[in-house]
C-alpha cells in the first residue's frame, strides 16, 4: 500500500507535465486566444489565395522558359535556372525602370511624412470644421485614379494652367514629357493623392498621446515648434514606421499613375516603372518569365528596405 502510493503520485505528475507541455503546444500553433485564428481564418485564406499562391507561380515562372499558351494545352516549359534573370540584370530598360522608382521614392516616401504629420498635428487641433477639412483631404484618395489624371494633364500640359502662371519661367520641354522632371511630377502628384490616407493614420495615433505631455512641456518653457519635435514627433513613431512601409511598398508597385500620366512610361522610358516593365514586357511582349523575374527582384529589393526603415525607427524607438 505504501509502494503504490508514490507511483500513483508519479504516474499523475507524469500526466500533468504531459498535458502542460501538450498545452504549451497548442498555445505555439495556435495562439493565446484560439478564436482569434478562427475569425481571422478566412482572411488568412485569402491572402494565401490572392497572393501567396501567384508569388511561389511567379518563382516558378522565373526559373522555367515560361510562355503563354492556350488554355488545356500541354506545352513543355523547360527549366532555364538564371537565364531570365540574366536577362534582367543585362537589360538597360531594367536598370532605369529601378532608377526611377528610386527617384520616386526619395521624393514621395519623405514628403508623405512629413507633410502627413505636419498636416495631421494642424487638423488635430482645429476646432471649426474639422470634419470638412479631414474630408476635403480625404477625398483625392478615394477618387479614380482616371478622373484626376485628367485634371493633372490639364494642369501640367504645354499650356496648361502651371505653365502660364510660371510665364517664361516654366520648364522646356514640359513638365511630364521633360525626362529629368517626368518622375518628379509624378511623384508629387501620388503624394497629393494619397496624403488623405496618411493624415488619417497619424490623426488617430495622435488621439494616444497623452495631453499631459503637451502641458508639461509648456510648463517647461517648450513652444510649439519644441512640442512638435520633443512630444508629438516621438509619440507617433510607431505610426511612422507604419507610414514609411505603407509608402514604400506602394511606391514600389507605381503602375497606374506614369501608365496615365505619361503614356506608358515616356518620355523615352523616364517615367517606367518596374511594375509597368513588367506589364509591357510579360503581356505586350509575351515574356511572363522575364516579368516574373522582375518581380522577383523587385519584391527582394521592397523587403530589404522595410527592414532598414525598421530597423532605424527601431533603434530610435529604444
Amino acid at each position: 500500500m505504501v509502494t503504490v502510493i508514490p507511483e500513483v503520485e508519479t504516474a499523475a505528475a507524469g500526466a500533468d507535465a504531459q498535458h502542460a507541455r501538450s498545452a504549451r503546444r497548442r498555445r505555439r500553433i495556435l495562439g493565446e486566444n484560439p478564436l482569434g485564428l478562427l475569425l481571422s481564418a478566412p482572411y488568412l485564406i485569402f491572402i494565401g489565395v490572392v497572393f501567396a499562391s501567384p508569388l511561389v507561380l511567379a518563382v516558378w515562372m522565373s526559373f522555367h522558359d515560361y510562355f503563354f499558351a492556350a488554355p488545356g494545352a500541354n506545352v513543355d516549359r523547360k527549366f532555364v535556372g538564371f537565364d531570365n534573370f540574366i536577362a534582367v540584370a543585362t537589360d538597360p530598360a531594367v536598370w532605369r525602370s529601378f532608377l526611377n522608382v528610386g527617384i520616386f521614392l526619395l521624393i514621395n516616401v519623405p514628403l508623405t511624412v512629413v507633410l502627413a504629420l505636419v498636416l495631421a498635428t494642424a487638423l488635430n487641433k482645429v476646432v471649426r470644421a474639422r470634419v470638412f477639412l479631414r474630408v476635403s483631404y480625404y477625398v483625392p484618395y478615394v477618387t479614380a485614379s482616371v478622373a484626376v489624371v485628367g485634371v493633372w494633364l490639364f494642369m501640367f500640359s504645354d499650356t496648361g494652367l502651371v505653365n502660364h502662371i510660371l510665364g517664361p519661367l516654366a520648364p522646356v520641354p514640359s513638365w511630364l514629357i521633360n525626362p529629368y522632371l517626368a518622375m518628379p511630377t509624378i511623384a508629387i502628384f501620388v503624394t497629393w493623392k494619397q496624403l488623405g490616407f496618411f493624415i488619417l493614420l497619424y490623426l488617430a495615433a495622435l488621439q494616444a498621446v497623452p495631453q499631459e505631455l503637451y502641458e508639461s512641456a509648456s510648463t517647461d518653457g517648450a513652444g510649439a515648434v519644441r512640442s512638435f519635435f520633443s512630444v508629438t514627433v516621438p509619440g507617433v513613431r510607431s505610426a511612422t514606421l507604419l507610414v514609411l512601409l505603407l509608402a514604400t511598398i506602394t511606391g514600389a508597385n507605381l503602375f497606374t499613375e506614369p501608365y496615365l500620366l505619361t503614356n506608358g512610361g515616356g518620355p523615352n522610358g523616364a517615367s517606367t516603372s518596374p511594375v509597368l516593365l513588367m506589364y509591357q514586357k510579360g503581356l505586350e511582349q509575351g515574356n511572363p518569365d522575364v516579368a516574373a523575374a522582375i518581380g522577383l527582384i523587385l519584391v527582394a529589393l521592397v523587403l530589404i528596405i522595410a527592414l532598414i526603415e525598421r530597423r532605424l525607427v527601431g533603434e530610435e524607438e529604444s
